[in-house]
């Protein structure tokens, strides 16, 4: 992504912006599930409830 930081008119940034997602390349697929390394909880422990 082009560095806009300099750039204060939004209109005249956005636009820059749009091109520069235009030109970049596309995103490889992904290799394996979105949420894969995200941390597991471990399941409530079953029985009586608290209430």
């Amino acid at each position: 992504m082009a560095n806009t930081k300099s750039i204060t008119d939004t209109e005249e940034r956005k636009k820059i912006k749009r091109a520069a997602r235009k030109k970049a390349a596309p995103k490889a697929p992904r290799t394996g599930a979105r949420g894969e390394n995200k941390a597991k909880l471990k399941k409530a422990a079953r029985g009586q409830s608290k209430r």
